[in-house]
């Protein structure tokens, strides 16, 4: 029977990929408020004939549109939040996304990993059977995925290059 860890842990993605999702967030918000102070405001005001009287003449509401970038900024902060390197007992899991928010899951089972290779720099990459490399993607607890990495390795008889001193493995995990 091999080693297998008990649970699963999840790696997010670093905070520099989530802030562009955060910056369009922000916008969404400020531009809902926008709306809704201009619906809530006195008739003569200039905000209220911008918000409210033009919109019979444009082709999207100011409601409309506020409510499909808000909603389409809550989607890119969740997808973003996706990213990032799951390990399971079964294998590895990367998760990133591709060009045009299109997601790309792509799962590896322990048997398929021929080795491990950490760098210096906190990158990870996983060599397979079949000779491909795998680069893992860039996550925010760098160095905890590359001990638990580590740790597995060790005790699965899978052959890490570039290892950063972890001697034995904790099986109680």
């Amino acid at each position: 029977m091999t080693y297998r860890p008990k649970r699963t842990v999840a790696f997010g993605p670093p905070l520099l990929t989530r802030v562009p999702s955060a910056v369009y967030l922000g916008a969404a918000v400020g531009l809902a408020v926008f709306v809704v102070v201009g619906s809530l405001s006195a008739t003569d005001t200039w905000i209220f004939r911008y918000v409210i009287e033009a919109d019979k003449h444009r082709i999207l509401g100011a409601r409309a549109l506020s409510a499909i970038v808000l909603v389409s900024a809550i989607a890119a902060v969740v997808r973003a939040q996706m990213r990032g390197v799951v390990v399971h007992p079964e294998g590895v899991e990367t998760r990133d996304i591709l060009g045009f928010g299109w997601p790309r899951v792509r799962h590896y089972a322990w048997p398929q990993i021929d080795k491990i290779v950490l760098d210096s720099g906190g990158s990870v990459t996983l060599v397979l059977w079949d000779g491909t490399r795998e680069l893992l993607p860039q996550v925010r607890a760098r160095g905890e995925l590359a001990d638990m990495l580590e740790r597995i390795a060790v005790a699965r008889a899978i052959p890490v290059t570039g290892a950063r001193g972890v001697a034995l493995p904790d099986l109680d995990e």
